[in-house]
């Protein structure tokens, strides 16, 4: 890029700025930054300082500073929508249904923009319904939902981002999140906090108590953005195996629901009512095209012993239907029983 072609850029910056719903602050922050680079352009300045720029003009325009979704206050549709998405698990959904009554009556009653419930904390193994159950939280209040994984996570300044002089800086996972939702008031996973690394552990966790603490959290500042972001209409949701790595101010500002393990008898409903009829509709498949019979399903869901969650059920029920996809496509047959004879054929 020359210098005629970096003032062209300059002046399609000022243009995004000036159409953009950007904090008046921030706004003349930006304007401010554009003015200094377009000055050293006139003087043969170098085209660096022009890249972070646009860089960064690009995500503090693309972040949803007044942009929210109305929310959807109906206590009959939420347990609706539990009822479709989770089998059993009655204490946790009387739980997550208090919760939502307590959103609505903050929203109807008190007026309130902002949420001072507790943030809840689904602890349990994998496959038990943890992250399906913030799921369910985000379709009841018909908000958007989105994932931070801390599975692996080596540094508070993923959370956090880096200063945009620094080569290659972007904006951290919360501020990415917040862009993917385009509103400022999703539900976001906090997905596997027991697995941050423990060389960045301390450091993780402060971020985290200032994402938790509603006394914090409306003035969010990233290194990237360096700027405020209001945090506090966001509905954070967080899972874990086990408490052990957390921190203990974390856990203060967390309400633990201890997912219980399913028996096989409610893995096998599961299996029949959820997991079979979901990979069939995504196969193009029907009940006519694969029928299991009752006597099997004990083996289908403990093909390699006992498991809490039902990952593995999952996994063995998408490949029973994979490989009656194949046998279909093959020419070998279009209907199949799964029975004790033929059972060796699916799994």
């Amino acid at each position: 890029m020359d210098g005629q072609n970096g003032l062209s850029e300059i002046e399609k910056l000022k243009a995004k700025l000036q159409s953009s719903s950007l904090p008046a602050n921030l706004h003349d922050k930006a304007t401010e930054q554009l003015e200094r680079v377009n000055f050293t352009f006139k003087y043969g300045g170098n085209l660096a300082q022009l890249d972070i720029v646009t860089k960064y003009i690009d995500w503090i325009t693309s972040l949803p500073w007044d942009k929210k979704s109305e929310d959807v206050f109906d206590i009959a549709k939420a347990k609706e929508i539990l009822d479709k998405n989770h089998y059993g698990l009655e204490k946790i959904k009387k739980r997550v249904l208090e919760y939502l009554s307590l959103l609505i009556l903050q929203k109807q009653k008190l007026n309130l923009s902002s949420f001072h419930a507790p943030n809840l904390f689904f602890v349990g193994l994998a496959g038990t319904g943890k992250t399906t159950f913030a799921k369910s939280i985000a379709e009841s209040l018909g908000r958007q939902f989105v994932r931070i994984p801390f599975g692996g996570l080596s540094s508070a300044l993923d959370l956090r981002g880096q200063s945009k002089t620094a080569p290659e800086a972007e904006p951290g996972t919360v501020i990415k999140a917040l862009r993917r939702a385009a509103v400022k008031n999703p539900v976001i996973l906090l997905d596997e906090l027991d697995r941050v690394t423990p060389e960045s552990r301390a450091a993780i966790m402060g971020v985290l108590i200032e994402l938790l603490d509603p006394g914090q959290n409306s003035a969010y500042t990233d290194y990237f953005i360096d700027y405020p972001f209001d945090l506090s209409q966001v509905i954070f949701v967080a899972t874990a195996n086990n408490t052990n790595n957390i921190n203990t101010a974390v856990l203060d500002r967390l309400e633990v629901i201890q997912m219980p393990s399913y028996t096989d008898e409610e893995k096998i409903m599961i299996a029949k009512n959820y997991v079979l009829p979901n990979y069939l509709k995504d196969a193009g498949l029907t009940t006519d095209n694969i029928q299991i019979d009752d006597a099997v399903w004990s083996k289908i869901t403990r093909p390699l012993g006992f498991d809490a969650g039902i990952r593995t059920l999952e996994r063995t029920v998408e490949g029973i239907v994979r490989k009656a996809a194949y046998k279909i496509v093959s020419g070998q047959g279009t209907s199949f029983v799964i029975n004790d004879t033929s059972i060796k054929d699916f799994l």
